[in-house]
């Protein structure tokens, strides 16, 4: 099993940014890819981004795209989400979501809940406009 523990949300003025932690612990090595996602009041929850840890390929949704990044440690146990330029609608609880499938290195990363199975508990983020 994987476990998965966000931190770094809070108060984000719009126009600001914000950058989220997600520490992964336990079977680790069995990791294919971890993903953000974010879940806004009375909406489904959607992708945000998604790392590769084998070849570090990203994908970012396009809400997020041009503003967001995603990076890991080295050692594989943490995965951050730094987002610039935020904005009202980015207000939302995050996710942080491990995908241990072991997928081939060339199948696209997955950005639907189903494609994850281990999630963290979620961290609230907060625009003020």
């Amino acid at each position: 099993q994987v476990q998965l523990v966000e931190s770094g949300g809070g108060l984000v003025q719009a126009g600001g940014s914000l950058r989220l932690s997600c520490a992964a612990s336990g079977r680790t090595s069995s990791v294919y890819a971890m993903g953000w996602f974010r879940q806004a009041p009375g909406k489904e929850r959607e992708f945000v981004t998604a790392l590769r840890w084998s070849d570090g390929t990203t994908y970012y949704a396009d809400s997020v795209k041009g503003r967001s990044t995603i990076s890991g440690d080295n050692d594989m146990n943490t995965v951050y989400l730094q987002m610039d330029s935020v904005k009202p609608e980015d207000r939302a609880v995050y996710y942080c979501a491990a995908d241990v499938t072991p997928w081939p290195s060339y199948r696209r990363l997955g950005s639907s809940p189903g494609e994850y199975e281990y999630w963290g508990q979620g961290t609230q983020v907060t625009v003020s406009s």
